[in-house]
């Protein structure tokens, strides 16, 4: 041990314990959450920190150019009256990512070592070895589309008045009981809007599916953390019910 002169204090810091790691990643979550517009995720509903609510639908696509002309004058015109019956606001988002194939080449390979015929072990690793470089010299991409189908109450504000706040404090469980009715009034506008848009969308050929609570934090997870997403897979991915619509 190195000497250490009479009296002379040491600039070591004491181990930092698990509590005040702990404490430590949950003020960096809550500083980072209060970043985002997203307040809640509740019954396949995003609501904002306005009060305003959305819903996400995720559609299939369409092969335009294997179509005819006619047909695909036919579709730009449904297309088109589609958007035209729509008397409140959507976005449409696309969203492109890598293609990930990590765990269908798991299936391989595990399909590989339980395979007894040795010539179809060596085709089965050699299949393996060309998906896999395919994928990353092409640089192989996914496209997914949605359509975000949004209602914002007029009657809401950001900010509740003092006379709000006071009757909030004196009474916490009727505002609470307040908030749920209020959301599920708006959620009944919501739904009829998403029903309008499924509509429309069906009428054009094109399959959708609203997503749930899971899904819906799948998608924004992948969106806020988009090189984490590339390499960790969250759930059964390829299981989503609309991933092969």
């Amino acid at each position: 041990m190195p000497n250490q002169q009479k009296g002379q204090k040491t600039s070591e810091k004491p181990p930092e314990s698990m509590a005040d790691a702990k404490a430590s990643k949950q003020k960096e979550a809550t500083s980072t959450q209060r970043l985002l517009d997203v307040e809640a995720i509740k019954d396949g509903v995003i609501v904002l920190k306005d009060k305003g609510i959305r819903a996400v639908i995720m559609c299939s696509s369409i092969n335009f150019a294997l179509m005819s002309e006619d047909e695909q004058k036919a579709k730009l015109f449904g297309y088109q009256d589609f958007l035209n019956s729509l008397n409140f606001p959507v976005q449409i988002v696309i969203q492109s990512k890598k293609l990930n194939i990590k765990r269908y080449l798991l299936k391989v390979k595990e399909a590989e070592r339980l395979q007894e015929n040795y010539s179809l072990k060596m085709e089965t690793a050699s299949y393996a070895e060309f998906v896999a470089s395919l994928v990353e010299l092409a640089n192989i991409t996914t496209n997914h589309f949605y359509v975000v189908v949004q209602y914002a109450n007029p009657l809401h504000t950001s900010d509740e008045g003092i006379t709000d706040k006071i009757k909030n404090i004196f009474s916490p469980a009727k505002g609470v009981q307040a908030k749920l009715t209020t959301f599920e009034q708006d959620k009944k506008e919501l739904v009829l809007r998403m029903q309008t848009v499924l509509s429309g969308l069906q009428g054009i050929g094109v399959k959708a599916a609203v997503l749930d609570t899971e899904e819906i934090v799948e998608l924004l997870y992948s969106v806020y953390n988009p090189t984490v997403a590339q390499n960790q897979i969250l759930g059964e991915i390829e299981k989503l019910r609309l991933e092969n619509i």
